[in-house]
């Protein structure tokens, strides 16, 4: 990584074909929704394979009314929402990142797996990334059988796991508070893995490793989106999508918060 005073480049010669392009193309479609109220995502100067370029960011200590106006914004974002659950960001066409790992993305709009959220979350997130940590050995036994559980009952459509019906919504993707960057005038979003999805998924993924004042974040979030009732008992089950990818790339450190993250989930009634 290299900057100057008013860039911070980004460079991975031997990043994957499109790692840098689908970032640029997901901020853009998240800044798109700041001209409704949403979150601001840091602005795309320029960007080629194995490279992107973006507006420096000056940090600053995040307070309690920034969190409340960034639950409000990001709430925002969420409403104005994504063609499916799975789409890719505006202008992109293929599958994405999350880190390192790969994202798929549902291309096609009628693709059965993008029409339902517990259908797609399930199988291309859920099922996706179980699959690798199994693979590599991280993943085993009663734990890969607890998530294989929940798995099945959100392909299934099981009306406690899943909640009531949500709109698509425009999703960050990758939302835990590293990838929020407090500047003097409000939050900053970075580095998305951005998708079509379900709003809670964002929203527990910043309870996943500590966000400053999220109790704020949520109080104003409620504000202008109130969530649906039962949204508390599902944030470990929206956790399980990162826990899982966590663990894919990261090793068997993350097993144990996967497996009580199922298991939690299996207790959603």
């Amino acid at each position: 990584m290299t900057h100057t005073t008013s860039e911070y480049v980004k460079a991975a010669p031997a990043a994957p074909s499109g790692f840098f392009e689908v970032e640029a193309a997901g901020l853009a479609w998240l800044a798109d929704a700041e001209q409704a109220g949403g979150v601001p995502a840091v602005r795309v100067i320029d960007v080629r394979p194995g490279r992107v370029a973006l507006r420096r960011l000056v940090p600053a200590r995040p307070t309690p009314l920034a969190a409340l106006q960034f639950g409000a914004r990001l709430a925002a974002t969420h409403r104005s929402g994504a063609a499916w659950f799975g789409c890719p960001p505006a202008g992109w066409s293929g599958d994405g990142f999350i880190g390192t790992a790969p994202l798929r993305h549902i291309l096609a709009p009628d693709d059965p797996d993008g029409a339902t959220w517990g259908r797609f979350y399930s199988r291309h997130r859920v099922l996706a990334y179980l699959d690798a940590a199994v693979a590599a050995g991280d993943l085993r036994g009663s734990g890969a059988d607890a998530v294989a559980e929940v798995a099945a009952r959100l392909a299934a459509g099981d009306p406690a796991m899943c909640g009531p019906p949500e709109q698509v919504a425009r999703l960050h993707g990758d939302l835990w508070s590293g990838n929020v960057v407090w500047t003097p005038s409000g939050a900053v979003l970075i580095d998305p893995a951005a998708h079509g999805g379900h709003r809670e998924t964002d929203l527990a993924m910043l309870a996943l490793f500590g966000c400053p004042h999220l109790d704020a974040v949520y109080d104003g979030y409620c504000v202008v989106h109130p969530l649906r009732t039962g949204w508390r008992e599902r944030i470990p089950l929206h956790q399980l999508y990162p826990l899982l990818a966590h663990v894919a790339l990261f090793g068997a450190g993350y097993s144990h918060p996967t497996v009580l993250a199922a298991q939690a989930a299996m207790n959603i009634s």
